[in-house]
């Protein structure tokens, strides 16, 4: 018999949840929190209503918000060294993807010192974290349930991954309305990453049917919703349910890991400054194409959760309407299509193959890949 194991932290969901978050951390024993965001995040009122909630709860704070999109080393380093200063016991992340992996990797430093490079890899973290409580306000990366932290080393230009069951957050607090501040570009990219995330986690070698159902459900949501949540800014609805897609796929992939999308993602994001979800979004059919034949049934079930009729198809068949769905689906919302448009360089993606090779996620991608096959496939890409 197969043993399966699933870990995830305490999710709160809902609408108004946000005003969740101080009270949340009372129940931590926290009394003095480093607050961990972005600028966007700061412009869009979202860090005042965290730190209203603070407030209320009686608990003492301080707040780091210089990150950019793909954060880095010395902005953790930069982190860490307020939350010692302040003497903070608990922290607080709210944002997208970036801003809740440096809260996570804060977290790592504060607890267990040395230099975040020290963690990159599985389970390199000795000592247990301060309590951590995170609010997404994308939907978006999946940080908030997983147990994952990516962060740039600037000296090798590479995203670093670290993972380890201590990254699960205590409480994650997911507030639909978040989203509604969040421009189309930026929900179209979010979007794309959330369909990435569960699409691999389904086809990695890692799924169970634990993952499966989690990543099935998130496929699903996004066919039905993407579109009209990139459409307007005020459906709650299509809100409501990326907001549910995303954490679903969070749940999926911290569970079942990932694949060579992500594992090329984060080998671009190491040299560019680019948006994550739109990398994947040009990576995506490419990879679905060339790991259809590692699994062609679970490709055809992808096909299914995305509402394409398959009816009288082969697996190999349907698994290809899947990926013309997807291709079709970044069309219709306008992601870019190809890396050279978004500034990547031909000239780069040999060393970039490299990189992507030994990256963590390449380990449960499906199909076998050697570093000629993944130079081929951002080739295709590019």
């Amino acid at each position: 018999m197969n043993i399966h194991k699933f870990v995830m932290p305490e999710v709160i969901f809902g609408k108004g949840s946000i005003q969740q978050v101080g009270e949340s951390c009372l129940r931590l024993g926290a009394t003095n929190v480093l607050i961990v965001s972005d600028p966007g995040v700061m412009e869009a009122g979202w860090l005042d209503v965290v730190v209203e909630s603070c407030r209320q709860a009686g608990l003492n704070y301080s707040t780091f918000y210089d990150i950019t999109i793909n954060p880095k080393d010395k902005e953790i380093e930069k982190g860490g060294r307020i939350y010692i200063e302040n003497e903070c016991d608990a922290i607080i992340g709210i944002g997208g993807g970036s801003s809740i992996d440096v809260a996570k990797a804060i977290a790592i430093l504060v607890t267990n010192g040395g230099r975040i490079h020290d963690y990159e890899g599985v389970d390199k973290i000795r000592h247990p974290l301060p309590p951590q409580v995170m609010v997404p306000t994308t939907a978006g990366s999946g940080s908030e349930v997983s147990q994952f932290s990516v962060i740039v080393d600037t000296e090798l230009e590479k995203k670093m991954t670290i993972i380890s069951r201590s990254l699960i957050p205590d409480i994650a607090i997911i507030d639909p309305e978040t989203l509604s501040t969040k421009n189309a570009h930026l929900t179209a990219s979010t979007g794309l990453d959330v369909l990435t995330h569960g699409i691999e986690a389904y086809v990695s070698l890692a799924a169970t049917p634990l993952t499966d159902v989690q990543a099935r459900n998130a496929i699903s949501l996004v066919a039905e919703y993407l579109r009209p949540s990139v459409a307007s800014k005020m459906n709650l609805e299509a809100k409501t349910n990326m907001a549910m897609a995303s954490l679903q796929a969070g749940l999926a992939f911290s569970n079942a890991i990932l694949g060579a999308v992500h594992a090329m993602s984060h080998a671009v994001g190491g040299k560019y400054s680019l948006l994550h979800g739109e990398v994947n979004s040009i990576l995506l059919p490419h990879v679905m194409e060339y790991n259809l034949l590692a699994n062609p049934k679970k490709f055809a079930d992808i096909a299914f959760f995305l509402g394409v009729d398959i009816r009288g198809m082969s697996h190999m068949e349907a698994g290809k309407k899947a990926i013309d769905y997807v291709k079709q689906l970044t069309i219709d919302i306008g992601t870019p299509q190809r890396l050279a448009d978004i500034g990547v360089e031909r000239d780069q993606l040999r060393d970039m193959s490299m990189v992507a090779f030994h990256d963590a996620c390449m380990i449960t991608n499906p199909r076998d890949v050697t570093v000629e096959d993944i130079e081929e496939l951002f080739r295709k890409a590019w």
